[in-house]
């Protein structure tokens, strides 16, 4: 999938189709490069980011089990 930009918020990506909870569940699981808040993890209301590269790296890996 081609992203409009490189690093988008949450509900960009659930515009384009994304499942939330799909989306969530990356955010919250450890040791990964996808997803961080922008103003820190301390900021309660501070938009997730996606590195949208990372993402369709992740997104292929879990189709194909690569």
């Amino acid at each position: 999938m081609v992203y409009p930009k490189p690093i988008m918020k949450l509900q960009e990506l659930v515009k384009l189709g994304y499942p939330e909870e799909w989306l969530l569940s990356i955010y919250r699981s450890r040791h990964q490069n996808i997803a961080w808040k922008m103003g820190g993890e301390h900021k309660r209301n501070s938009p997730i980011l996606f590195d949208t590269e990372e993402l369709e790296k992740y997104r292929k890996a879990c189709c194909t089990g690569v």
